[in-house]
């Protein structure tokens, strides 16, 4: 199985690393925000895509552009991530495509889901939360991946 993991900068990467040993196996090809990061998974494939957020919709769209033709080109069975922007265009694009997909939501969103986790919800085959009082009928809770 061919594994595509995005994240972005910051503690949505360190988290996807953390998920890491569940992708054993698997093919698996990383996407990220920053260059530097290909060295934390050397040995596979990595992929960097520009930054974005809600705030600089030119970017956004520089953003979109750059996960469509990776997906188009890696051609996943599956796609995780931990967030925030790329992954979770990465998610709409998988469902354009046919391909399954898990959203597992930031450890830091205590209280609610992230507001890109709420919009994953929508597009993603699976939507895990880290906190067990934030899991409902569609999302799950198994725990979380900073322990």
């Amino acid at each position: 199985m061919k594994i595509l993991a995005i994240a972005s900068a910051g503690g949505h990467w360190i988290q996807l690393l953390r998920l890491q040993p569940s992708f054993e196996g698997h093919e698996v090809v990383f996407m990220s925000t920053k260059t530097s990061f290909a060295s934390t998974v050397s040995g596979y494939k990595f992929l960097v895509v520009p930054d974005a957020n809600r705030k600089n919709p030119f970017k956004m769209l520089s953003t979109v552009l750059s996960v469509f033709k990776h997906i188009k080109a890696v051609k996943p069975h599956i796609i995780i991530t931990t967030g925030a922007a790329p992954g979770l265009i990465g998610i709409v694009i998988g469902k354009l495509f046919g391909i399954k997909t898990a959203w597992v939501d930031s450890i830091a969103n205590v209280q609610t889901i992230s507001m890109s986790g709420k919009i994953a919800r929508y597009f993603a085959t699976k939507i895990y939360t880290q906190w067990p009082d934030l899991a409902t009928k569609g999302t799950i809770y198994r725990g979380n991946v900073l322990s």
